[in-house]
Order: C-alpha cells, then sequence, then structure tokens
C-alpha cells in the first residue's frame, strides 16, 4: 500500500505534524502550497478583512494552487493535513481536493488546532473527496511522538 502525506501548513506546526507522521508512516512527503504564500498579516483572524477570514467566509473559494504535482497517482491512501480555520478546513485544501481524482483513494484528515475539532470540515472533505473513502479527521498536537502516529496509523484498518 502506497501512502502519500499531503499537508498545507500556514505556521510549521502542521508541517512538523506531516513530517513526523511521514517517518511513521513510511510515506511520501508532498507540501500544498498557494500560488500566493500566506504572509501574517494574511492569518490574523480578528481582521475581517484578512485574506484568511477573506477566503473562509466563502465557501466557494479556491485559492490557486502553486502546483499541480502531488504524487496522488501514485498512492492509495492519502493522509491529508491542514491547520483548523474557523471550524473547518482551511479553503487551500478544498482546491487541492478539487484538483486531484481521488477515486478508488483512501483519505485521512489530521490537523493541528489549539482545542478546535474539524467541525463541518469533515463532511465538506467527504463531498468534495469525490469518489475516494474518507476516514474520519484525527486532531494532533505538532509534537505528537512517532509512536503515538503510527498506532493511530495501526488502527485505522488500512489494508
Amino acid at each position: 500500500m502506497r501512502k502519500l502525506i499531503a499537508y498545507f501548513s500556514a505556521s510549521g506546526s502542521t508541517e512538523k505534524l506531516a513530517q513526523t507522521l511521514a517517518r511513521a508512516a513510511d510515506a511520501a512527503l508532498y507540501e500544498i502550497k498557494p500560488t500566493v504564500p500566506y504572509a501574517r498579516k494574511d492569518l490574523n483572524w480578528m481582521d475581517k478583512k484578512a485574506r484568511s477570514t477573506v477566503e473562509m467566509q466563502d465557501p466557494n473559494c479556491r485559492p490557486p494552487l502553486a502546483d499541480t504535482a502531488a504524487p496522488v497517482a501514485e498512492a492509495d491512501v492519502i493522509f491529508l493535513g491542514f491547520p483548523i480555520w474557523w471550524y473547518r478546513e482551511p479553503s487551500i485544501i478544498d482546491s487541492f481536493l478539487d484538483a486531484y481524482d481521488l477515486t478508488g483513494k483512501t483519505v485521512v484528515p489530521f490537523f493541528t488546532s489549539g482545542g478546535s475539532q474539524l467541525g463541518e470540515g469533515q463532511g465538506r472533505i467527504e463531498k468534495l473527496a469525490k469518489g475516494a473513502k474518507v476516514l474520519p479527521g484525527k486532531r494532533f498536537s505538532a509534537r505528537a511522538s512517532e509512536n503515538e502516529l503510527r498506532s493511530w496509523i495501526d488502527g485505522l484498518g488500512l489494508q
């Protein structure tokens, strides 16, 4: 079974987790990047005019991807990582899901957050990952250990 860790990280927390998960899962690693990187001011959730706030207010927003070179076609299982923004996945994740044929694949969301859960994001990912089996998402600390992540992977029943 070939595994891919595809992740978006705005501040580095999700990136750290994705790197540890890639080691624990013996998986390829791919960073999802927007064409225009997010600057610190873009991430100020208290500013109603900040880029991330504006994007998250529009459920149909699809920020352009820097590339569509993720090795999705070669993967059977795609672990999809991101920070929680406004109780769901960031819009750039929606762009990623729209860009690839996920038919027959298993998608496993994982995310970082100070305390929020995935909320409506689970259903949104299930709808956007057309043709894929989407497992329930799980929140982790950016400092999760390889052993903790390996235990989680083992419990997913992936075959």
